[in-house]
């Protein structure tokens, strides 16, 4: 900026009482050294300002070692504190769902309900995991979807005060984290237990194994 202008003018005062070809290039590359300059504190301050978007957002619970604050889709880069709620209240959600769909992937091999899921189908005729699909009748799907969409949409569990334990503010963040890393892992195991019965059931036995849950062979004793 000034720098640059202080040049140009350097370069003309100088060749002022003999002005040629030479001058001229001095200046126009005089010019150039001065745009140059500045814009390179533009970009440098464009690239911090990138970088620390997601700054106020690394001390949010969930964040833990080794990998840190992990978002290599940067999806929090530039948003607002109410979007990145939005984002953790889905997260939370999705991760206690899959906490629930891995403990129904165990009980469904060790108990039934002992009523019809829809008249003259009973619970325990129906296989377990992704054969289930095929065997629930549309009226069996239209209880578990109106039911799921029901609680989700008008929030019937809500926010239960009974069983909340009078934490320090540390301990509380500690808590959040823990629940975040096990719907995290439980998310993983229920794709695997997903990718491990569609294969069963496309290639039976292809595992050589009698039982799905082959972890806790002691639920089938």
């Amino acid at each position: 900026g000034l720098h640059g202008s202080w040049v140009i003018a350097l370069c003309f005062r100088l060749d002022s009482s003999n002005t040629h070809p030479r001058t001229m290039k001095t200046a126009i590359l005089a010019s150039l050294v001065a745009s140059a300059a500045a814009f390179a504190p533009a970009a440098k301050v464009a690239k911090s300002t990138a970088l620390n978007a997601a700054a106020p957002f690394e001390d949010e619970p969930g964040v833990l070692a080794p990998t840190g604050y992990f978002d290599p889709a940067k999806l929090s880069y530039g948003i607002s504190e109410e979007t990145f709620a939005q984002y953790r209240t889905a997260e939370l959600k999705h991760g206690r769902v899959a906490m629930l769909a891995v403990l129904g992937y165990v009980a469904t091999e060790t108990y039934r309900f002992p009523f019809d899921i829809a008249p003259g189908i009973p619970c325990s005729s129906v296989p377990s995991g992704v054969a289930a699909i095929d065997a629930i009748p549309f009226l069996g799907w239209a209880q578990i979807i109106f039911l799921i969409g029901a609680v989700d949409y008008w929030g019937f569990l809500g926010d239960f005060e009974y069983g909340k334990l009078d934490l320090e503010p540390e301990e509380y963040k500690k808590r959040q984290t823990q629940e975040l890393q096990h719907g995290r892992l439980a998310m993983l195991a229920f794709l695997e237990l997903i990718r491990h019965d569609s294969q069963n059931l496309v290639s039976p036995g292809f595992d050589g194994l009698d039982n799905l849950i082959t972890g806790l062979p002691f639920i089938y004793s």
